[in-house]
């Protein structure tokens, strides 16, 4: 029987708190509570900023080797508590036990990447004889921390997509105040136990937990906050872009990853790499498999390929190392991916498997001939679905991919160089992975979109450039 674990504190001011009002946080593969945390006010959060400016000017005295020591402790006290952290990941959300234990590897990788690029926030000299009558002057830049920074988290990453934000802040000497999910906050709080086991000094790291209406929107809002960086769905990030007012922003606002599958691919290789990408993490995933276009003479192939696969997904128990896909993050979740095909499915398409739903679960599903007209064609469906569609060339696959509002990552399949740089030019995207499915991903690389899949890049290195600002030192030296 589980082992229930109660009663968890928010970080605020430096002190490990509790308030009267407090969130439960459930598991949902069975709806049981197993913590629940406070649920911090207005006054909770404006108390945090406040606090977050002294932060701000202790992180930014923080020698880089002192920086690094933090963050390299921080992922060695991760590592040396794997399974409370894998745990914990596998109750609070909907990850299985072995994708739990990927986050945490990844997690670790993420503060230790953070720790080498502190190291390496350069500047460069500046020429300024390359104007006449300049001939005397020297100088150059460096970068320097912003400040505050204001971060909101999703749940389906609810400790490395916490860790991509407070690495790179304290590699760069920001302060960072983290607005966890409700659905699952116990992963950052622990997170921000081991920064504190560390030795990072208070006030640079503030976890409050509590609804994204009564603080989300103070933080995001003040005057004080110097960068906000979200991460979650593009309607709220809309909502956070018009409220937030001029400050710096980074948003990782989602997609419907399109795959190509060319008539030379290995249809084999890409049906397995696609099942995965779909239906990884119950389908909740930014970068997940949702649109595959496949060439017309090997869709039949195809289909029957990737079929087979799901249909063989094993779906269960989250806490079993034999179980493939975990439930949806709560069965609200799971009645509106049941809505959403259900809509397909009235105006036309096929279920080829799938198609039901269980509780929060929500089966291993695949679709075609799904008209334009439904919502399941051109919004994120977050959630175990994919859509498989035949195209009669890369040209028509590359139009269909590009017909959506969003733009995050893409995959291709084929042994042509030539048609996967033609697609890499051509895909309005932020990433291509070629003969892997667009759920592909390591922590040190850019990651980010273009139309609504966002502003800016994550990936450790991309983040420290948005939270820091370059300074031009310059001097005029006198004639000898």
């Amino acid at each position: 029987m589980p082992t229930k674990v109660l009663g968890k504190k928010m970080l605020l001011g430096g002190k490990w708190v509790n308030r009267d009002e407090e969130i439960v946080v459930r598991d949902p593969q069975d709806n049981s509570v197993i913590s629940t945390v406070p649920k911090a006010s207005r006054e909770d959060m404006l108390f945090a900023i406040e606090k977050a400016k002294e932060g701000a000017e202790k992180a930014a005295a923080m020698p880089v080797h002192e920086r690094m020591r933090i963050l390299n402790e921080t992922a060695n006290y991760v590592d040396w508590h794997q399974e409370t952290f894998v745990t914990t990941i596998a109750r609070e959300g909907s990850k299985t036990i072995n994708e739990a234990r990927g986050e945490v590897a990844r997690c670790i990788e993420t503060l230790r990447l953070s720790a080498e690029e502190a190291r390496r926030i350069n500047g460069e000299t500046i020429p300024f004889d390359q104007m006449p009558g300049h001939e005397n002057r020297i100088g150059y830049y460096y970068r320097f921390p912003i400040g505050v920074i204001g971060a909101i988290t999703p749940f389906n990453d609810p400790l490395n997509l916490v860790a991509h934000k407070v690495g790179p802040a304290v590699a760069s000497g920001n302060a960072i105040i983290i607005k966890p999910s409700s659905l699952t906050p116990i992963s950052a709080l622990l997170l921000a136990e081991a920064f504190m086991k560390a030795g990072l000094p208070d006030n640079v790291l503030t976890v409050v937990t509590g609804s994204g209406s009564d603080i989300g929107n103070t933080m995001v809002t003040h005057p004080a906050i110097n960068m906000v960086t979200f991460t979650g769905g593009l309607e709220t990030g809309k909502q956070i872009a018009h409220q937030a007012g001029l400050k710096k922003m980074s948003m990782e606002l989602g997609s419907n990853s399109p795959v190509i599958v060319l008539k030379d691919a290995d249809i084999e290789e890409a049906a397995r790499a696609c099942v995965s990408g779909a239906f990884s993490a119950a389908g909740q995933n930014c970068i997940g498999v949702q649109r595959i276009y496949v060439e017309k003479p090997v869709y039949q192939m195809f289909q029957e390929r990737i079929i087979g696969k799901a249909k063989d997904y094993s779906v269960g128990d989250k806490q079993l190392v034999t179980t493939d896909m975990g439930p949806l993050i709560n069965e609200k979740e799971a009645k509106r991916v049941e809505a959403c095909v259900e809509e397909a499915r009235q105006k036309g398409a096929n279920v080829l498997t799938g198609g039901r739903r269980e509780g929060a679960y929500y089966l291993p599903t695949i679709l075609s001939n799904v008209p334009e007209n439904c919502i399941i064609s051109h919004e994120e469906i977050f959630g175990p679905v994919v859509l498989l569609e035949p195209v009669e060339n890369l040209d028509e696959a590359i139009e269909k991919a590009n017909d959506v509002e969003f733009g995050l990552q893409a995959g291709i399949f084929t042994k042509n160089v030539d048609a996967a740089f033609n697609a890499a030019r051509r895909l309005e995207i932020g990433g291509l992975m070629i003969n892997d499915s667009s759920d592909y991903r390591i922590d040190g690389m850019p990651f980010g979109g273009v139309k609504g899949s966002g502003l800016g890049r994550e990936g450790v290195k991309f983040a420290i450039e948005d939270m820091t600002e370059p300074k031009v030192i310059q001097l005029n030296l006198r004639k000898a």
